[in-house]
């Protein structure tokens, strides 16, 4: 029988077989745990990341979904000021609902283009 953890590594390694990031066009990828949400964005080339962001610099008392919608728009922020506007977006094997929907829909408002 397979578990939520096994289901959920099996997707993200058809994802990453699928999406990979550039210099140019990072790859935007997300890791959710059951208190945080974390996001970064990877030059798989050189193995690097350019710019990351998470909700543990935010000290307000938001529910998670705002606080995920947060992080996008400061990693957007962020990546502009890298000069990086387009990414390929990477869920990380999480369904593309609540607080990982959230923080893509920040990011686009903040000015990602993915």
């Amino acid at each position: 029988m397979a578990t939520k953890q096994f289901r959920r590594n099996k997707i993200k390694a058809r994802i990453r077989s699928r999406v990979t990031g550039t210099a140019q066009k990072p790859r935007l990828s997300v890791f959710r745990s059951n208190k945080q949400i974390y996001a970064q964005l990877i030059d798989d080339l050189a193995g690097a990341t350019l710019v990351a962001a998470s909700s543990r610099s935010f000290a307000d008392k938001a529910n998670k979904v705002e606080l995920a919608s947060l992080v996008g728009k400061q990693l957007a922020e962020k990546a502009l000021a890298a000069g990086l506007s387009t990414c390929v977006f990477d869920r990380n094997g999480y369904l593309y609902h609540g607080r990982v929907k959230a923080l893509a829909e920040g990011a686009r408002e903040g000015g990602l283009n993915f």
